[in-house]
C-alpha cells in the first residue's frame, strides 16, 4: 500500500488548524491547532508538523471571494506558502475554503458545544472540512 497521507492547513494570523488524512487519503481527521504570533513562527511550527506526519501532499485553505478572485488574505497565505516551500518540497495545493469556518461553527453548535471560548476547535474542524472537500474531489476516491 502506498502512503498517500495529506496534511491540511486552515491558516490564520493567530491560530492554524491542522488536519490529516488516513494513509489511503479517504478520511480527514483533526490534529491540533497551533497558536502563532508571526508568519515566521507559523512556518516553523507547520514545518515541524510536516516533519512529524510526513505527508505526501499539503493542502492549504485559500479564501477566495465569491467572484473567484483572490481576497486580501490570499496574499498573506501566498507568502506563507512561499516560505513553507523552503522547508517542504512536496506539492502544496491551495483549496478554496469558502465558509469552512462558518460550517465548522455550525457543526459544533449543532452538537451543543460553545464556540466562543474555544476557537481553536473551530480552526481544527475547519481544516478537516477543507481536507475532506479536497479528498472528495480526488479522482481515485
Amino acid at each position: 500500500m502506498t502512503d498517500r497521507t495529506i496534511l491540511a492547513i486552515d491558516y490564520g494570523t493567530k491560530r492554524i488548524g491542522l488536519a490529516k488524512s488516513d494513509p489511503m487519503a479517504v478520511i480527514a481527521s483533526a490534529l491540533k491547532t497551533l497558536e502563532v504570533r508571526s508568519i515566521s513562527e507559523a512556518v516553523t511550527m507547520v514545518a515541524q508538523a510536516i516533519a512529524e506526519y510526513d505527508p505526501k501532499t499539503v493542502v492549504v485553505g485559500y479564501p477566495l471571494l465569491a467572484s473567484g478572485d483572490k481576497s486580501k488574505k490570499c496574499e498573506e497565505i501566498d507568502q506563507f506558502i512561499a516560505m513553507l516551500s523552503t522547508h517542504y518540497h512536496g506539492p502544496i495545493v491551495r483549496v478554496d475554503e469558502a465558509d469552512s469556518s462558518r460550517e465548522a461553527t455550525s457543526i459544533l453548535r449543532a452538537h451543543g458545544q460553545r464556540v466562543r471560548k474555544d476557537k481553536k476547535r473551530v480552526d481544527r474542524l475547519a481544516a478537516v472540512i477543507i481536507l475532506q472537500r479536497y479528498l472528495e474531489e480526488l479522482p481515485e476516491n
